[in-house]
C-alpha cells in the first residue's frame, strides 16, 4: 500500500470530525498505517502472511499457532522463566494439535496456553497490549496474552522480542479452534500511557461526542467516563441473555450458524432490577450509546471493586469509528459481558457498571473506521450475542 506508515497522511487539525480535537502528537495509540509500517519493518513477524483483514484500526487481530497446552492453571513465568519454561515445569507436556483443519476442542473449566503465529521485536518507545476480541469475551472465554518473562498479563513491554503466547480459559462453553482462529487483538502504544487532558475529555463528553443518553448525563469520574446499565429495554424488548448449562460446543469460526436458545436464555423486562447469580454469565447493554471519535480509541476498565463484586467487561478496547455517526455517539450501546464474584449481586437500573477511558492516536487519524471502511459486526448493536449465533427466533 503507498504511503504506509506515513505520520501526516490523514492529518486532523481544529475543527475536522466535529470541534476542537486532540492535537497532532508523537505519543498515543498507532493507527493502522503505522501497524502496517511495523509490518513491513518486521517488527510483528510470522511464518503465515499477515492479510490486511487482521487490520482493525488500531488494533491487530492475533491468530493461534500450531499447538495449546493444557495446564493445570493460570501462570505468569516470571522474570527469569520463558513460558515454554514454565509449560514444562508442570510435568508430563499436554500438547493439543490445531493444526488441522478440524482443530481441536478446548474443554470449558480447563485453562490452555496456546502458541500466537506472530511474534513481535519491539522498538524501544512501544509497548502491545492485548485484549479478547469482541467474539471471544460475548463466549465468556477468558483470554489472557502472556511473554516470555512477563510479570504481567496482556502487554509487551517496548524492547521485548521474541513470541507471544495466549492463555485460553472457556468458562460457560466448550469451544472448538485451529490454526489461524483469531481469539485476541492487539494494539501498539508509543510513549507512556496517555489519556486525554481533563479540559479536553469535558469538551468532548460534554458535546455528546463519546457518550449519550436520555435524561442527565452521569459526571466524568477521575477522568473516566462512566457507563450504566440498562435494565429498561426499549418497549417489549428484553434487557439480555444468561448463559445457559451446556455441554455444546460452539466453532470460533463459523459466523450465524447456531441456534441462540441451545446455549443463552433471554432475561425480559423486569422491575429495573437484576440479580446477578454467583458464578453465572451475563450479557447486558449499557443505557447510554458509546461513541469513539476517529482521532481516538477507548478501553473499558474490566473491574472497579468501588462498583461491586462483579467483573464487566473481557474484551475492552472500542477502536476509532465504534458508534461514531455524523460526529456524534449514536445508536451503539456498549454491551457488557458481567460475571458476578464471591456473592450474588443485585443491579439496579443506571447503576455505573465500567469506567471508559479515551486515549488519543498518534499523530494522524486512522486509515479506515470501524463501521466504516470495514465490515463490523457490532456497529450500529444492542444488547447483542456473538456474531456465532443466528438471530433469536421470532
Amino acid at each position: 500500500m503507498d504511503n504506509q506508515g506515513v505520520p501526516g497522511l490523514f492529518p486532523m487539525g481544529e475543527g475536522e470530525g466535529g470541534g476542537n480535537v486532540v492535537p497532532l502528537r508523537g505519543t498515543g495509540i498507532l493507527p493502522a498505517q503505522q501497524i502496517r509500517a511495523m509490518i513491513a519493518a518486521k517488527e510483528i513477524v510470522s511464518p503465515v502472511e499477515i492479510s490486511e483483514d487482521q487490520l482493525q484500526p488500531a488494533s491487530l487481530d492475533l491468530r493461534l499457532g500450531k499447538r495449546a497446552y493444557r495446564v493445570p492453571a493460570s501462570f505468569l513465568p516470571g522474570p527469569d522463566c520463558t513460558v515454554m519454561e514454565r509449560v514444562r515445569l508442570y510435568g508430563e507436556l499436554s500438547v493439543v494439535d490445531l493444526s488441522s483443519a478440524d482443530g481441536a476442542v478446548l474443554e470449558k473449566g480447563d485453562v490452555y496456553v496456546a502458541e500466537l503465529l506472530e511474534s513481535v521485536k519491539l522498538p524501544g518507545l512501544t509497548e502491545m497490549k492485548a485484549n479478547p476480541k469482541s467474539s471471544t469475551g460475548r463466549l465468556d472465554v477468558l483470554t489472557r496474552l502472556i511473554t516470555n518473562n512477563a510479570t504481567a498479563f496482556d502487554r509487551a513491554r517496548p524492547k521485548y522480542e521474541g513470541p507471544l503466547f495466549v492463555e485460553i480459559a472457556p468458562l460457560s462453553f466448550s469451544i472448538r479452534v485451529r490454526q489461524g482462529s483469531r481469539l485476541v487483538q492487539a494494539r501498539f502504544q508509543r510513549g507512556i500511557d496517555e489519556q486525554l487532558p481533563p479540559k479536553k475529555l469535558e469538551e468532548y463528553y460534554n458535546s455528546g461526542r463519546l457518550a449519550n443518553v436520555k435524561g442527565e448525563r452521569l459526571p466524568l469520574w477521575n477522568y473516566l467516563v462512566p457507563v450504566s446499565v440498562d435494565l429498561e429495554g426499549a418497549s417489549g424488548s428484553i434487557i439480555g441473555y444468561r448463559a445457559k448449562s451446556s455441554t455444546k460446543t460452539v466453532d470460533i469460526d463459523r459466523v450465524g450458524y447456531y441456534s441462540p436458545a441451545e446455549f443463552w436464555e433471554k432475561l425480559s423486562v423486569t422491575d429495573r432490577a437484576l440479580e446477578l447469580e454467583h458464578g453465572k454469565f451475563y450479557i447486558l447493554a449499557s443505557r447510554e450509546s458509546v461513541g469513539v471519535p476517529p482521532e481516538l480509541a477507548a478501553e473499558m476498565v474490566p473491574y472497579e471493586p468501588t462498583s461491586g463484586e462483579f467483573r464487566v467487561h473481557y474484551a475492552g478496547f472500542f477502536d476509532p469509528g465504534f458508534g461514531w455517526i455524523n460526529g456524534r455517539a449514536e445508536g451503539s450501546k456498549a454491551v457488557l459481558e458481567v460475571r458476578s464474584y464471591g456473592v450474588p449481586f443485585m443491579l439496579e437500573h443506571g447503576q455505573i457498571v465500567g469506567w471508559l477511558r479515551y486515549s488519543p492516536i498518534v499523530m494522524t487519524r486512522p486509515d479506515k473506521l470501524y463501521g466504516h471502511d470495514i465490515k463490523s459486526n457490532y456497529q450500529g448493536q444492542g444488547v447483542a450475542l456473538a456474531k456465532h449465533f443466528k438471530p433469536w427466533p421470532g
